[in-house]
């Protein structure tokens, strides 16, 4: 029998899910899925505003790579865990029975924001540091509205919240203890 644990982590973008997965992976020494890498054109609908206008519903949000890689290596079950950066914890359909645990990093936007400013500065890619005003202005417009309500609904299912605003390292801590005292 497969007991593998799938430990999703979620959030908004730059609260931190993807350093926090990393450090987790390492100390756990088990495999992660990270989902900024099954993203492509269809992944989002088209238009994020009316997506939102129209009730928000995260099945609509679609990354079958993700979800086949995820079904292998559950199948797999070679490890204690696995640690999949899930943005919108249980809440996409075809997803949320293969997630055993749903860890909420619940930063303040503002920190988040900062931090997404930052990773575009500090890793610029091609268009990286082009697209900051772009993105700003769609947060202004309407991302910051949608991170906040993904956060309420992942919140309504989660297992786990981190509302500290702590170090990467910390943020693992507090979660690995967690998963060591919650074994069932």
């Amino acid at each position: 029998m497969n007991k593998m644990k799938v430990i999703a982590v979620s959030g908004v973008s730059g609260c931190g899910k993807t350093s926090v997965i990393k450090q987790l992976s390492q100390e756990f020494s088990c495999p992660y899925l990270l989902f900024d890498d099954h993203r492509d054109d269809h992944t989002y609908p088209k238009d994020m505003k009316q997506w939102f206008k129209n009730g928000a519903d995260v099945s609509e949000i679609k990354t079958p790579e993700f979800v086949h890689s995820l079904r292998h290596l559950k199948a797999q079950g070679n490890n204690e865990f696995l640690f999949v950066e899930e943005p919108f914890g249980r809440g996409r359909d075809i997803i949320s029975s293969l997630i055993d645990h749903v860890v909420l990093l619940d930063q303040p936007m503002e920190v988040c924001l900062s931090r997404v400013i930052m990773r575009n500065i500090n890793h610029p890619s091609g268009e990286a540091l082009n697209s900051i005003p772009r993105y700003l202005a769609m947060y202004d417009d309407h991302f910051r509205e949608i991170y906040i309500e993904l956060t309420n609904q992942v919140r309504e299912d989660c297992d786990l919240i981190i509302q500290a605003v702590t170090s990467v390292e910390l943020t693992a801590k507090i979660i690995s203890n967690w998963l060591k005292n919650n074994k069932s």
